[in-house]
């Protein structure tokens, strides 16, 4: 019961708070505005990707490049592809703005397939149109992997059956099982990127959405340093040192505390939810379970941190530190700032320490539709992050 009237307590001075509540709540959603604007024309529209026009150049007539430009760009319905002459075509329509990226094969691009070697293509793009270049990029690299695979296993097919005693006794012909074998090969490449293209169409996230649930790990995460800083001013004051020797437990009062910042995370998360779906827009999926099971695990995992930084940090000015500089790192880590697949695959791994990054990509599955199993690791994680923060917070805090 001391525990629900301390985190009441803190709640009330939270919320009365006039400059708080511009920061935690205001200032999001005007950076969601102005960053879901601007990049709308990167992104895409509210429901799927932005039509991409891709320029598609071919030095020869090489059966791979040309398998890619009709049986993976031209089968997907979000992208346009607008054939050219030679390179220097190429570039002017680039120059001119009449494609957003230009893919460029080389002379026998796929001469080395059946050893696993393919030659260097050049894909090029606008600079504000860097995301749909990377969309071709990862179609191709993608369709690469898989016409190498198919390759290497006709081969080992191939040598198995010159020896088999079917072919040896003429009972199977060796020119139609090798087309029959291609044939099925070549099928389930084709089969893949339809499947990859119904499910990327189907719901695809907009610029306003990605920054809605980008700004929401963002601020949420403030929560951390303002309800460390909130326990050390209270300890500077002997506010808590009064609060201690009182009847109070310790426990009672660490279990307030975290509480009290837990519920203003929970508060804010809402009114961030509904002014954006009301003003913006902004779909935040059809499952609002998964979204508050998602929120909840977040708010768990920002006040878990809040109680560590309070039991390691005594000084405000270094609280403050936290907030201005460890919480922008974390935000761009996070991908609050930029989207977290356009980072090298070093610091994607790396992202992965904040918890931000983990409620940022829960919150766009669950925008583009998803299931529970797909939600489990990030719902694990962060109430992991939030149990040991509290854990090793209320023990140091307890020994101070």
């Amino acid at each position: 019961m001391k525990s629900l009237l301390i985190a009441w307590k803190d709640f009330k001075i939270r919320i009365t708070d006039r400059k708080g509540f511009l920061t935690m709540i205001l200032m999001p959603l005007v950076l969601t505005a102005i960053l879901g604007a601007a990049l709308d024309s990167v992104m895409g529209g509210d429901d799927s990707f932005s039509e991409t026009t891709v320029g598609f150049y071919q030095a020869d007539d090489d059966q791979m490049a040309e398998m890619f430009r009709k049986e993976v760009l031209s089968q997907i319905s979000f992208i346009k592809v607008k054939p050219a002459a030679n390179e220097k075509e190429l570039k002017e329509l680039l120059r001119d703005e009449k494609i957003d990226a230009a893919i460029m094969f080389p002379i026998k691009w796929s001469s080395g397939m059946n050893n696993g070697e393919l030659k260097n293509v050049t894909i090029l793009s606008l600079p504000d149109r860097e995301l749909k270049s990377s969309v071709i990029e990862s179609l191709l690299q993608s369709f690469s992997e898989r016409i190498q695979t198919m390759s290497i296993t006709t081969s080992m097919v191939m040598e198995d059956l010159t020896q088999s005693a079917a072919v040896v006794s003429g009972q199977v012909k060796m020119q139609s099982a090798a087309a029959e074998i291609t044939a099925d090969l070549t099928e389930s490449v084709k089969k893949e990127y339809k499947i990859a293209e119904e499910s990327v169409g189907k719901k695809n996230v907009s610029s306003m959405q990605y920054y809605a649930a980008a700004m929401a790990a963002m601020f949420l995460l403030f929560n951390a340093t303002v309800g460390a800083k909130s326990f050390i001013q209270e300890r500077a004051t002997e506010t808590l040192g009064r609060l201690m020797v009182s009847p109070t437990s310790n426990t009672s009062i660490l279990i307030g505390k975290f509480l009290g910042t837990l519920l203003f995370a929970l508060i804010q998360l809402l009114i961030f939810y509904t002014a954006t779906a009301l003003f913006f827009d902004v779909k935040w999926g059809d499952n609002l379970f998964q979204l508050s099971v998602i929120g909840i695990s977040y708010s768990i995992a920002v006040s878990g941190i809040a109680m560590i930084i309070a039991a390691l940090i005594s000084d405000e000015k270094t609280t403050d530190l936290i907030s201005g500089i460890g919480i922008q790192v974390f935000a761009i880590l996070g991908g609050s700032m930029l989207p977290i697949y356009l980072f090298p695959d070093l610091l994607q791994t790396f992202a992965n320490i904040t918890p931000n990054k983990w409620a940022l990509t829960s919150f766009l599955k669950i925008m583009s539709g998803t299931t529970w199993n797909e939600l489990a690791m990030p719902i694990a994680v962060l109430l992991l992050m939030g149990s040991v923060s509290l854990t090793i917070g209320t023990l140091r805090l307890k020994a101070r």
